[in-house]
């Protein structure tokens, strides 16, 4: 029999999911509720053949015997109350909804909804039979598919319908204030059709003015800036090769730093060194800078989970923010590997960009065997928020300069940072 989750038990659990904490999802659950129920009219009246993503993900769900029987457990797992997708077809026919969907803004934090995935998701992941669900490779793998068509609509002019001055718009009063837009370069274009935007995700990931990010150190090679916008998560220092990663704060370095391209061909460097990472939320800038003088070594995009979470033997609501550090090992991640001048002891820094939920998409602006400045732009991530951590090689960091957090009192409400800002000193 499905052991059916405790309605408080599950409030408390998405209370501390990421996309909560990062105030990409409501603060009232039973928003949730109102979005579910609202994709069956939109699925109703959309009358369309599936995508072909989704058409593909359908048969995956209803061919592979392991998969179906862990999806429909983790559907039959929520509540009656907040069961709104009771089937298999169900749960495409709305998926086939969310790969044409454009978020719109919601000034009441209360209703917004930003990532439409995890607001689908948002109930059923949390279960137990969720858990091992968003874990299997092949679930992931069809999913990452559909992830990838999403983004396509983003990527093009039809997703631009939301950039406007009505309410609901990206460029409502109200999202300009949370947003800050007037610090952007896209203040200076607003006399064109969508001031200057093509797209949803043009507008996303779009720049900053300089001088609201001035680079730290005034040429001072010693001085290490931050990599992103965001508050600090997590300082470890003396980092080690191998660790229970699954367990909270823990990082184990040949999992973070191995991919299928680089093996583990630079952990070794990285033993006994350290890591700073930051979590990035909904209205924070969302291109990240290089940290460090160097060389670009080699750049790799690690395919992994998206919607997975540490779990604990024992019930703990806060591990869905506490696994920011499991998930810079099991998600879609990017490794930057960038060897330092002879200033810093051509030691090396790895720059690990972390993809979250509906973030898979990660872009890189420099290219391997690029030599790279401190402030210059890294790259940028594609529609969402999600975290970054860079892995020192020990005999780097001096003293980081930001206050430390401890992430078992403030796991998403760390020190606020600023990309350019300086975090720590070199020896």
């Amino acid at each position: 029999m499905t052991a059916v989750l405790a309605p408080q038990e599950l409030h408390a659990r998405y209370q501390k999911t990421f996309g909560r904490a990062g105030g990409y999802l409501p603060r009232n659950p039973l928003a949730i509720d109102d979005f579910q129920k609202g994709l069956a009219q939109r699925a109703a009246d959309l009358k369309e053949e599936l995508d072909p993503a989704v058409r593909d993900f359908a048969t995956l769900l209803h061919s592979d015997g392991i998969v179906r029987m862990y999806v429909e457990k983790m559907l039959r797992e929520v509540p009656e109350e907040h069961r709104h997708i009771r089937s298999l077809d169900e749960l495409v026919d709305y998926l086939n909804v969310v790969v044409t969907w454009a978020p719109g803004f919601e000034r009441d934090p209360r209703k917004q909804i930003f990532l439409p995935m995890s607001a689908l998701f948002g109930y059923m992941r949390l279960t137990p039979a969720g858990m091992v669900a968003f874990r299997l490779p092949q679930f992931n793998d069809g999913l990452r598919a559909v992830l990838q068509k999403w983004c396509t609509y983003l990527n093009s002019p039809e997703s631009a319908h939301v950039l406007n001055t009505r309410e609901g718009g990206w460029f409502s009063q109200s999202a300009i204030e949370m947003n800050k837009l007037y610090e952007y370069e896209c203040w200076d274009h607003r006399d064109r059709e969508h001031w200057g935007f093509s797209s949803f995700n043009d507008f996303f990931h779009r720049p900053i003015k300089d001088e609201y990010r001035p680079l730290a150190g005034n040429g001072d090679p010693g001085v290490i800036v931050a990599p992103n916008d965001g508050t600090v998560y997590n300082i470890r220092r003396n980092a080690a090769r191998q660790t229970d990663f699954w367990i909270k704060e823990q990082y184990s370095l040949e999992t973070m730093l191995s991919g299928p391209e680089c093996g583990d061909e630079y952990v070794n460097r990285f033993v006994r060194g350290d890591v700073y990472q930051a979590f990035l939320s909904v209205n924070t800038f969302h291109r990240w800078n290089v940290p460090v003088d160097g060389t670009i070594k080699h750049l790799e995009i690690v395919p992994g989970l998206m919607f997975s979470a540490a779990e604990n033997e024992t019930p703990d609501p806060e591990t869905w923010t506490h696994s920011q550090s499991y998930q810079a090992h099991v998600n879609t991640r990017g490794l930057a590997f960038i060897e330092c001048g002879p200033e810093l002891g051509n030691r090396m820094v790895c720059a690990v960009v972390i993809g979250m939920d509906e973030v898979s998409s990660i872009t890189w602006s420099v290219n391997a065997g690029d030599t790279v400045k401190r402030g210059q732009e890294l790259g940028y991530f594609s529609y969402g928020g999600s975290s970054m951590a860079l892995v020192f090689e020990q005999g780097i960091v001096d003293e980081f300069t930001v206050p430390v957090n401890d992430p078992h009192q403030h796991p998403d409400d760390g020190p606020t940072v600023f990309v350019r800002s300086q975090i720590a000193r070199a020896r």
